[in-house]
């Protein structure tokens, strides 16, 4: 996209997509602070040199052709806040440089190619955005998923496997939006996620989610947005979960639930078919109830 047209000569910070301030330990003199090379159509690498950028903080490259490997050199970057590297061709396994940012707030990974193990030291980190959907990444979801501070975590379109963690509760004081849609997360959802008091959205759709939606869900007072649709939920939908405040989206389609209160349908947006459900249209054929069946 010719972006870096004008990059040449010593006159750094009037580089396009180059963003200088004063340096946090000379005030008199002008530093890079940040890159922004978004929709730039760039292809190639990031080199190592990159990791002498160490007044930089933020850097910003999603949406263009990068390919290869994270440079180890970035660990250098101790005033690093975002880091956006979504939407490009990185592969490899997860780049734990990012656990050696003291500042990083704000990760993106997502629309990449990286795989293997996500290390469960990325959830203890002071993070307050993690979002690394649609990658490959395969892996279980570890006991302290909870202490992660963030306030959106988007997990989507990967290859996890196990159970949504009960220390999913601890995470009470700021999480507002949770996506794990399209992976292989299977039990039952864990009592402890009604203490989620201020999220907003929560979708768990297109996973292997048994069991019946717990009545805690009410706790959820904030919740606008309820997707658990494509799982093998059981069971009766709760009064309280459908006369939650703010709840407007709510869905459910393709479970097993046997039963729903009236209520449920005075939302705004609200999918109940193809389950179990007497006297409603669209529901699952008599066969799929009969293999249900036979299987419990």
């Amino acid at each position: 996209m010719n972006v870096t047209s004008n990059w040449a000569g010593s006159d750094v910070c009037n580089y396009t997509s180059i963003f200088c301030w004063s340096a946090p330990d000379n005030s008199s003199i002008q530093t890079v602070a940040g890159i922004d090379l978004n929709q730039g159509d760039i292809a190639g690498q990031l080199v190592e040199e990159l990791g002498l950028l160490t007044d930089l903080a933020f850097f910003h490259i999603n949406s263009n052709r990068f390919c290869g490997r994270i440079p180890k050199s970035l660990k250098k970057l101790k005033l690093l806040y975002e880091l956006d590297l979504s939407n490009n061709r990185f592969a490899g396994r997860f780049p734990s440089v990012v656990l050696d940012l003291p500042e990083l707030k704000y990760l993106d990974l997502r629309f990449n190619e990286f795989e293997g193990n996500v290390p469960r030291e990325l959830f203890d980190k002071n993070l307050d955005a993690i979002f690394i959907n649609n990658n490959r990444f395969a892996f279980e979801l570890p006991d302290n998923f909870g202490n992660s501070p963030v306030s959106v975590i988007v997990l989507a379109n990967n290859k996890f496997h196990g159970c949504l963690p009960a220390s999913l509760g601890n995470m009470s004081k700021t999480l507002n939006e949770v996506i794990l849609a399209n992976n292989g997360l299977h039990s039952c959802l864990p009592k402890e996620i009604g203490l989620l008091k201020k999220l907003e959205v929560f979708d768990a759709s297109y996973n292997k989610l048994v069991g019946v939606l717990p009545d805690a869900l009410r706790g959820m007072t904030r919740l606008e947005q309820l997707d658990v649709s494509h799982n093998m939920f059981l069971g009766t939908i709760p009064k309280s979960l459908c006369m939650l405040p703010n709840l407007r989206n709510f869905s459910f389609a393709y479970n097993f639930i046997s039963g729903e209160p009236l209520v449920c349908l005075t939302l705004e947006d609200f999918d109940d078919s193809r389950n179990c459900l007497r006297d409603t249209p669209m529901q699952r054929s008599r066969l799929q109830l009969g293999d249900l069946e036979s299987v419990n």
